[in-house]
């Protein structure tokens, strides 16, 4: 599996090293992951629950950061093992580039499935790993957004269902809409039962 990409972080350079080397901040980003310790300057051995189609498994694995060029890249190896569901292996490339305020992040990843988790096929797998990086990325900008600001992320608002329909659809107020429905029930129920 390869994949590639680039996200826009809200974020100097420095800060985003700084973050994609902390480990709390990893922690909080990896969709699934339950630990992540830094060992050394460039060791981390982590344990997540993932769940790819109807396989689901804890991996345990390490991860090692090589060829360090601070503040702008870094590459990184590592596999972890998922008990009966397989294995994963690979490895990432990531380079920052600053860009004004704002920082570029490109990766480039290959990385290769075993066991049951491989006879899931391509596209599942794919997807799957698309949807986590984009979660991944998606939090970790929200962590680094905040201290740039310095203001809290805001909690999101629940939608009901009436917060969907128009205040006044039609030209008619709302309440006229449901005092005509209601209406109309009274009126059918009266001559369904004369028939």
């Amino acid at each position: 599996m390869d994949m590639t990409g680039e996200r826009r972080i809200a974020a100097s350079r420095e800060k985003v090293w700084a973050a994609l080397n902390d480990p709390d901040i990893l922690k909080a980003a990896i969709p699934g992951c339950e630990t992540l310790v830094k060992e050394s300057d460039s060791d981390l051995r982590a344990t997540a629950s993932v769940k790819i189609g109807p396989i689901a498994a804890k991996f345990a694995g390490k991860v090692q950061l090589l060829d360090l060029d601070p503040p702008n890249s870094y590459r990184i190896a590592g596999e972890g093992q998922g008990g009966v569901a397989g294995f994963a292996k690979g490895g990432a490339t990531v380079t920052l580039t600053a860009d004004g305020a704002d920082t570029v992040l490109a990766y480039d990843v290959k990385a290769q499935v075993g066991g049951k988790i491989a006879q899931l096929g391509a596209r599942l797998i794919d997807a799957t790993a698309k949807q986590m990086a984009d979660a991944f990325f998606d939090r970790f900008a929200a962590q680094l957004a905040p201290a740039e600001a310095g203001a809290p992320l805001p909690e999101p608002a629940a939608i009901g269902l009436l917060d969907m329909l128009p205040a006044e659809p039609m030209g008619y107020p709302l309440v006229a809409w449901v005092g005509g429905v209601i209406f109309l029930a009274i009126v059918v129920l009266m001559f369904g039962a004369l028939l």
